[in-house]
Parts: C-alpha cells; structure tokens; sequence
C-alpha cells in the first residue's frame, strides 16, 4: 500500500478521538493514561513477531543510543500532547480543538527545516497557508458553537506545540528503528508519564464502569494503532510536513461526526473552512509528491 494511502487511513481514524473522548465521563489525564496503556499491551506482539523474525536493526550502537533517547523524548512529547488536548475538549467544542490541535503544519515544516533539512516548494509552503486559512475559518465556525472558550481553545493550540515535536522527533529515530520499536518504546514511556500526571494530580486511576474501560480500548485501537501508528510508519517514507498537513483532514471528519452524534450543527464557514483545508491537502500533496 501506498504511504499516503496509508496516511489517509491513519487521518480517518484520528478523526474519531475526539467523538470518543466526549463519550467518556472520566476526567482527562485518566482517558490519555489509559489510551496509550492499551495500546502499549496492542503493540507488544507486533514487536514480538518482529524480534522472531529477525527484522532490520540499527546500523551500530550510537544509532542504536540515539534512537532510543529519540523515542522516549517522543512518547514524552506525545503524553503532553494528549494531556491538553483532551483536556480542551471538556472546555470548547470538537471543530475548535481539533482545527487547532491539527494547525501545526507550519511548526513541523519549520521544524524539520532546522533539524532535518527538509524543504518545502513555494507553492508548497503557499498551500500550507490556504490550508491553515482553511483552519481559522472552520475554527470560527467551531467558536460560534462552542462558545470559543479561551481556556480550551489555548490547551488545543499548546497541543498542537506538542505532537509537531512529536512528528519531527518520529522522523529521526524512524531512520534508525522500526515503527513497531519505535512504538514499543514511544507509547510505554508516554503510558508512565500520564499515570504520573494523573498521580500527582490526584484524579482516581479506577475502577471505572465497564463501558469507560470499552472507549479506552476502542481509543487505542482505532485512534492510535490505526492512526498515529500508521502515520509512524510513513515517516520513514514521507515527510512530516506531509504526515502533519494531512492530518488537517481530521477536523472536518471530527466536525461531520460530532454533528451526526452530539448534534453540533456546523456553521457556514465550518463548511466553508472544510472545502478549503481537504482541496490544499490534495494539492500539497501532489506538489510534495
């Protein structure tokens, strides 16, 4: 298959993050602690099946080293990212949080400029703005719904801060390791940071009713084995300019979902900020292509 493709199917299931997070009435640092601990138990026979079949390794010991100090500052950056931006969703509604979560194309980009050398093509870097206004007009639109809690709305923003470290970070220690042990290190570390949160906070970690326990799997699952970890597998073969920029897809998606469930009805320019994000991804990417 085809890595784009394969980002295209990540961009769908994120898309549901947001829809299950609403679902759940436990507190926020309990639902992020819990996702990333189902998905570390999903991901340990994948890495399992690796280590019999022999799979690629690093090149030598310092690549070795430097990919591994690499995943656990990803899954620290990840744990942060989930923290604020489920947290934002108890305060504004799901087309604010996730336009402005999604709106770190331009820190990814500038980003892997510094740290990779990754460049992007005028026209590139001008379908990234159309798609970022694309973004502010569906974020206005998700304002006039829920409210555009400031509180919310800057926890979104700061999650978005978050998962472009996140997304440069994968990049580099994906030339080193696999996506199942860059996974298996990422997603545990991420796992113990939240518990930590959560602690130190005092919020509960249990027992919750059985249908709790049934949206976190479904979030380990669905959003993050058949989302983020199928975009840790094309960032060995695309760039994360593209990964981020296409992610921008999630919101209208979210948007669309939360209509049909929570009845959060989109406004004009939500629908208008939609067309315009979708037609730029499609265009960017053939331009990055």
């Amino acid at each position: 298959m085809k890595p784009k493709t394969v980002v295209a199917i990540g961009v769908v299931f994120t898309a549901f993050s947001a829809i299950l997070v609403r679902m759940s009435d436990a507190p926020a640092l309990v639902i992020a602690a819990y996702r990333m601990g189902f998905t570390s138990l999903f991901v340990s026979p994948l890495l399992i099946r690796e280590f019999a079949r022999g799979d690629e390794r690093p090149a030598d010991g310092r690549s070795l080293r430097r990919a591994v100090f690499g995943a656990i500052a990803s899954g620290a950056f990840l744990a942060a990212h989930f923290a604020l931006w489920i947290t934002s969703l108890g305060h504004t509604s799901v087309a604010s949080s996730t336009v402005l979560v999604t709106a770190h194309p331009i820190i990814v980009a500038l980003l892997s400029f510094w740290f990779l050398g990754e460049r992007v093509t005028r026209r590139g870097a001008l379908l990234m703005g159309c798609a970022l206004g694309g973004g502010v007009l569906l974020a206005w639109g998700g304002f006039a719904v829920g409210g555009g809690a400031p509180l919310g709305n800057l926890l979104a923003f700061a999650g978005a801060m978050m998962v472009a470290a996140y997304i440069v970070i994968g990049r580099m220690v994906r030339r080193h390791l696999s996506v199942n042990r860059y996974t298996a290190i990422a997603y545990p570390v991420s796992f113990v940071l939240l518990v930590i949160a959560a602690l130190a906070a005092g919020v509960s970690l249990g027992p919750y009713p059985l249908r709790e326990y049934l949206i976190f799997a479904a979030l380990a699952l669905f959003c993050t084995m058949l989302g983020h970890s199928l975009f840790n597998w094309a960032l060995k073969y695309v760039s994360g300019t593209v990964i981020a920029t296409s992610i921008l897809g999630e919101p209208v998606i979210a948007t669309l979902l939360a209509l049909a469930i929570f009845g959060e009805v989109p406004t004009v320019t939500t629908i208008g900020g939609g067309a315009i994000i979708l037609t730029s991804i499609y265009l960017f990417a053939r331009e990055q292509r």
